[in-house]
C-alpha cells in the first residue's frame, strides 16, 4: 500500500513537472520548422515563476465562479492522473476510484468552469470565447463517451489499466480497424480539447479569433499561472491516455521496484518526444480552420469513433 501511494505521488509529480516541458519542446520545434529562432524548450517554466511573481488583479464584478476556476482547471488534470498509467502498468491505490469516463468527465468539469470564469468577467472577448470553447465541446464530448464505449466493448472494461493490457494480451485486437479509428479518433480529439491546429492556434494572440487562450485573458498573477499550467497539465495527460492506455501501452514498470518505475520515466518521455514529432507535422502541414468549418473537423472524429463501435461489435461477435 505505501508502495503504491508513493507510485501515485511520483505520477503527479511526473505530470507537474515535466507539462511545461512538453509544451515547451512542440512550440520549440514548430519555431525550428517554420525558420524561427524560437523561445526555449524551458521557456514555459519561466513564463509560470513569472506569473506567480506578479500582483493579481481582479475585477469587482467578479463571483467566487472567477475565483475558484484557476484551481479546479489545475486540479483536475491531477486527479485524472491518478486513474490511468503514467509510469506503472499495474493498478495503484485509487485505480479503480473510476473509470475512463469519469477522467473524460473531470476534464470537462475544469473547462465548464473555465467557460463560466470567462462569461463573468464580463469582458466582450471572454464571452465571444467561451461560447466557441462550448461549441467545440459540445462536438468533442460525444466523441469522448464514443471511443469510451467502444473501448469497453473491445476490452470488456474501462479501466485504463485493463484496457491497456488488452491490447497487450491480444495483437489481434490491437490492430483490428475498430481500434485503428479509435486511435484516429482520439487524436483529432486531443488536437481539439488541446487548443491545437487545425482547430485553434496556440501562439495567435488576436482576439477575434481566438478560442482555447480567450477564457484566461482576465486572470492575472497567480491565477494566471494556474490556468496555464492546468493546460499544460490536462495536454500531456490525454498524451499520456493516448500512448499508455491505446496505442503503445509498453515501457511503463511492470514490478514495484522503485528502480524500475525510476528507469520507466526516460521512456515515457522518449515517447511523449515521439508523440510530438507527430503533433508536430500535423501543426505544420495544416492551416487552423475557420470557425465553421471545426464541426466538420469533429464531425469526422464522431464518425470515426461511431464506426469503430460498429465494427468492434460485429469483431467481438
Amino acid at each position: 500500500m505505501k508502495h503504491t501511494i508513493a507510485y501515485n505521488l511520483m505520477q503527479v509529480a511526473f505530470v507537474l513537472a515535466f507539462a511545461p516541458l512538453y509544451s515547451g519542446v512542440l512550440s520549440r520545434l514548430k519555431e525550428m520548422v517554420q525558420s524561427k529562432r524560437g523561445p526555449s524548450i524551458f521557456q514555459p517554466y519561466r513564463d509560470l515563476w513569472k506569473l506567480f511573481h506578479k500582483d493579481q488583479v481582479i475585477s469587482s464584478e467578479t463571483t467566487w465562479i472567477f475565483r475558484v476556476t484557476p484551481y479546479l482547471v489545475f486540479i483536475t488534470p491531477l486527479f485524472v492522473t491518478i486513474l490511468i498509467p503514467v509510469l506503472t502498468d499495474y493498478p495503484l491505490v485509487f485505480a479503480f476510484m473510476g473509470d475512463m469516463l469519469a477522467g473524460g468527465f473531470f476534464l470537462a468539469l475544469g473547462g465548464f468552469f473555465a467557460a463560466l470564469a470567462a462569461v463573468d468577467t464580463g469582458n466582450p472577448y471572454g464571452p465571444m470565447g467561451a461560447s466557441r470553447t462550448r461549441m467545440v465541446g459540445f462536438l468533442a464530448e460525444p466523441v469522448f463517451m464514443i471511443v469510451f464505449f467502444t473501448v469497453s466493448f473491445v476490452a470488456q472494461s474501462t479501466i485504463p489499466y485493463i484496457v491497456q493490457q488488452k491490447w497487450i494480451a491480444s495483437p489481434a485486437a490491437f490492430f483490428s480497424p475498430s481500434h485503428v479509428l479509435l486511435l484516429i479518433a482520439f487524436l483529432m480529439l486531443i488536437l481539439a480539447e488541446g487548443g491545437r491546429i487545425p482547430v485553434d492556434n496556440p501562439s495567435g494572440h488576436f482576439e477575434l479569433a481566438m478560442i482555447d487562450e480567450s477564457k484566461g485573458l482576465e486572470f492575472s498573477g497567480r491565477d494566471a499561472a494556474l490556468m496555464k499550467w492546468g493546460g499544460q497539465m490536462k495536454f500531456l495527460v490525454l498524451g499520456c491516455i493516448f500512448l499508455n492506455v491505446l496505442l503503445a501501452p509498453w515501457g511503463l514498470a511492470n514490478t514495484q521496484a522503485i528502480a524500475q518505475v525510476a528507469e520507466a520515466v526516460p521512456l515515457i518521455l522518449i515517447k511523449l518526444f515521439l508523440f510530438v514529432l507527430v503533433l508536430l507535422a500535423i501543426e505544420t502541414s495544416l492551416a487552423k480552420l475557420r470557425l465553421f468549418r471545426i464541426s466538420e473537423f469533429l464531425g469526422a472524429a464522431f464518425i470515426a469513433s461511431v464506426t469503430a463501435m460498429i465494427v468492434s461489435i460485429f469483431f467481438v461477435s
